[in-house]
């Protein structure tokens, strides 16, 4: 099997380790426009690091991190609903990305690799990134789930509680824009949303545990990247596009066969 056919399968494994618990905390709280907006978000990135020394990864993290807190402040704000605070700032900055793409001269840019992914472009480099930022993100996870979990459930009972909300909300939105700058250049901005919903999704119909969720979340998401691999090598298919595609057949597929658990 060929290097760059391994690296690829490794580093869907490695995202998919991370898109599956946090994509659980984004379906139970009702954030699925949450991670489209950070991914939109990360178009900006895209074209500051081209602007600044081609640092393209910095720019995308530091606007992910930037748009994370920003959100984090806004959505604890009443004056707005979550969903109208997100319309804003995802097409917002959005446009702002496109536009600033524009005075980006030095050599053609390929949006689509941004947009769709390109994870057969994964070098080793790549690999040790994903890994060592998939530990830290699910260490970090894996500490706050409790109190996590608590503020999902209930905000103002976790407040009452002792609860550090804020907090809390910033560390969680942090997890994801570190997901969203990780794994851009693997799933691109338009299908990385999928993998975190779509396979929470799904696992909320196996589920009866919110760890139960988590862990089955990460099983379809590996399951949806081993066989969206093998379909994309067997019909010559965009291999970001097939995984997701994989992933849906998995969400339909959990709605269809009887709960026996």
């Amino acid at each position: 099997m060929d290097d760059f056919i391994i690296y690829a399968l490794m580093a869907g494994i490695g995202i998919s380790l991370i898109t599956g618990p946090l994509g659980c905390f984004i379906v139970w709280r009702r954030m699925a426009f949450f991670g489209e907006t950070l991914s939109h978000s990360a178009l900006t990135g895209v074209a500051l690091g081209l602007l600044f020394d081609h640092a393209v990864y910095m720019g995308i993290l530091g606007v992910s991190i930037l748009i994370a807190l920003l959100l984090a402040l806004f959505t604890s704000q009443k004056s707005l609903t979550t969903d109208a605070w997100l319309a804003v700032i995802s097409n917002g900055t959005l446009s702002m990305g496109l536009i600033a793409l524009t005075f980006v001269n030095s050599k053609p840019i390929e949006l689509n690799g941004y947009l769709f992914g390109d994870i057969l472009a994964v070098s080793e480099k790549d690999i040790g990134i994903i890994f060592a930022s998939s530990i830290l993100i699910l260490s970090i996870l894996f500490y706050i789930w409790r109190p996590l979990l608590s503020l999902t459930i209930h905000e103002e009972l976790a407040a009452v509680e002792g609860q550090s909300i804020l907090k809390i909300r910033v560390l969680f939105m942090l997890l994801i824009a570190f997901t969203v700058a990780i794994a851009l250049k693997i799933l691109g901005a338009l299908l990385l949303t999928a993998m975190l919903i779509i396979p929470a999704a799904a696992a909320r119909q196996l589920s009866k545990t919110p760890e139960q969720m988590a862990m089955i979340a990460i099983a379809i998401s590996i399951f949806s990247v081993i066989l969206g691999f093998y379909g994309s090598l067997v019909f010559d298919v965009p291999t970001s596009a097939s995984i997701v595609l994989t992933s849906l057949i998995a969400f339909i597929g959990s709605w269809i066969v009887p709960r026996k658990i």
